[in-house]
């Protein structure tokens, strides 16, 4: 690849391209888990679908590897690649509201603070994750979940229409009715299939105000609070989710200092409909005793939706590992609790996430994401600041992955799968696997996008025999 070849390329485009010893460079290659350092051969800023043909077509004449930048959020760095071609997404961030249609279109790059932010006007959301600055695409195309999961689903159930650019370099429109087996593939299939450059989704009324929080209680009083939250989860209504997490207390303002740095139990609540009724709702999960401190109030969503993100900046070094739960063993508490008593930094936590029926109620054929039993997800966060802490932390992460997988259902949920478990990637599709692979050879025969969790092409001699 020769620099003239570059420089027609950049000429070629809306956008632009960066290349290592340009200004902006390391910060263009730069995502969210600091353990990921990769040098691409150059990084195109898109600004248009004909970049993005472009880019393909460059990276295909060139032989390159190619990655695609949304957000820049996942924790196994597939956004960018070495010795490769970055299509960076993330400049574009428009967010286009349809509020009588309940309807919204969002460019490739927004996070979940644009996505928000645009929708909240209208008393309106989609259902995506927690964690405001993460990437719309990324999200969307593992599945997604948050805290409206419980009632309106994962983000690829609200997920209408996608335009999608292939790996031939084709512009294609994905819904129910045309092309409608690369929508399927797309939910939940990850980035396997092409460059979606705009995503659709139907909206649900929620907000602008919600009553939600935090309620803190000591780590060993955690059997008690574990076993009565699995009691009250069975009979919340869908518009109540609560999620479990294990850590050192960070230190808020409604907490002792005493109780900084201390092991704890945090609930962390929303109730999306009527306050007064929710108050009575989230009462009980208040009422486990005395807790180190609390605060559950009224606010607005957007500011619930970013609530957690100063514990989840970027620029740490980060390592997950997760299981999908049909139910809630006595055992897996015993397991949680033991290892969130030897955390191995500050910043290191155990979460549990409630999905509930609007997930489940889903058959597990309708979409690409198969596992539509998984009732709770568990994520160990191993989470630090320095390369000197790399092997405890990470040690630490896979004990426990190992130590809770006799109580785990089956699968993975690939948006928290990092890049050394390409072993779980078949399991992670589960019973969706074979049909991905003969999608995935119709539309990307060659298998072009393969910097992700990677759906190999089935192979065209077993035609007539597996397809």
């Amino acid at each position: 690849m020769s620099m003239n070849a570059e420089r027609r390329l950049d000429s070629d485009l809306a956008g632009s391209v960066l290349l290592p010893d340009d200004p902006g460079y390391d910060d263009a290659r730069a995502v969210w888990n600091a353990t990921i350092d990769r040098r691409p051969a150059l990084i195109v800023r898109c600004a248009s679908d004909n970049d993005v043909v472009r880019a393909i077509g460059f990276a295909r004449e060139h032989s390159l590897p190619l990655s695609i930048r949304g957000g820049g959020h996942h924790i196994a760095g597939n956004a960018v690649c070495d010795d490769g071609l970055v299509i960076d997404l993330s400049g574009q961030k428009d967010v286009e509201v349809d509020p009588e249609a309940r309807r919204v279109r969002v460019a490739p790059g927004a996070t979940l603070a644009d996505v928000d932010r645009a929708t909240q006007v209208h008393g309106l959301a989609v259902p995506v994750g927690i964690n405001s600055t993460t990437g719309i695409a990324g999200l969307t195309l593992g599945g997604g979940f948050g805290w409206l999961s419980r009632k309106h689903g994962l983000t690829v159930d609200s997920l209408v229409a996608a335009d999608v650019i292939t790996a031939d370099g084709r512009a294609l429109t994905a819904t129910v009715t045309e092309n409608a087996d690369l929508f399927w593939a797309l939910r939940g299939g990850g980035g396997n299939f092409g460059v979606v450059t705009r995503f659709t989704f139907a909206l649900h009324p929620v907000g602008p105000n919600v009553l939600s929080g935090l309620v803190i209680y000591p780590l060993d009083r955690g059997r008690e609070i574990l076993a009565r939250y699995r009691e009250l989860m069975t009979t919340m209504p869908e518009d109540a989710n609560v999620w479990v997490v294990l850590r050192k207390a960070p230190p808020l303002p409604f907490l002792p200092e005493s109780v900084h740095g201390r092991p704890v139990v945090v609930l962390a609540m929303i109730y999306t409909g009527d306050p007064g009724e929710g108050e009575s709702i989230l009462a009980p999960f208040r009422e486990i005793g005395e807790p180190l401190g609390e605060h559950v109030g009224v606010q607005p969503f957007t500011d619930w939706q970013s609530a957690f993100d100063p514990l989840l900046t970027p620029g740490a070094r980060n390592y997950w590992k997760s299981h999908n739960l049909t139910k809630l063993a006595d055992g897996l508490f015993e397991t949680a609790l033991s290892y969130a008593e030897n955390l191995p930094s500050p910043q290191c936590e155990i979460f549990l996430a409630a999905l509930g029926d609007g997930v489940t109620r889903v058959a597990p054929e309708a979409t690409a994401y198969a596992h539509r039993d998984a009732r709770f997800v568990i994520n160990v966060h191993g989470r630090w600041e320095t390369t000197a802490e790399d092997e405890r932390c990470i040690g630490w992460a896979r004990a426990f992955f190992d130590a809770a997988a006799p109580y785990a259902s089956a699968g993975a949920y690939i948006n928290f799968m990092t890049d050394d478990e390409t072993d779980r990637v078949k399991s992670a599709f589960g019973s969706n696997h074979a049909r991905l692979a003969w999608i995935k050879r119709k539309y990307d025969p060659d298998n072009v996008f393969r910097i992700n969790q990677n759906i190999a092409p089935a192979k065209p001699e077993l035609e007539g025999i597996t397809n």
